[in-house]
């Protein structure tokens, strides 16, 4: 598919950089699936929460021994793809680069995005919270190198 004059058609398209259309989507409670370089063959991602910050980053959180947080620190390269919800027409955007795993932010990101896809009213769900700040937490940043896009 190429360029489409034709708002009817998708338009494919490959940059370095997050379009408005692009963080629009990042914006949404949606699940991202993140699939890191040194894992197993074939890749095997996993679906996870984020946030797209504004210098265009995304972030996300995990457990500080995590296999995936090991598997960064051996090779940083990693992917992630996001897609509109079944219901909507077809718009997703994979987001290749290298990831820096950050010590500090960890907790506040894991709070922020536990208000973005849960319920914090539900008290089953604070307390699945409170495990996580338990948790030694890093913060991961995938530095967008390469982006592809569908948007129809």
């Amino acid at each position: 598919m190429d360029d489409a004059t034709d708002p009817e058609e998708a338009v494919m398209s490959t940059d370095a950089t997050l379009t408005p259309e692009d963080l629009d989507l990042l914006r949404r409670p949606l699940h991202g699936f993140l699939t890191v370089a040194a894992g197993p063959t074939p890749p095997q991602p996993r679906p996870v929460w984020f946030e797209v910050t504004d210098e265009g980053t995304v972030q996300l959180f995990s457990e500080a021994d995590a296999l995936k947080v090991r598997r960064l620190r051996r090779d940083p390269r990693a992917s992630l793809v996001v897609a509109a919800p079944v219901a909507e027409r077809e718009h997703w955007v994979a987001i290749a680069g290298r990831v820096t795993i950050e010590e500090d932010g960890a907790h506040e990101l894991a709070e922020r995005l536990a208000h973005r896809y849960w319920d914090l009213d539900d008290p089953a769900r604070q307390e699945d919270l409170a495990g996580v700040l338990r948790d030694d937490q890093v913060r991961l940043v995938l530095h967008p190198e390469d982006v592809r896009r569908l948007v129809y």
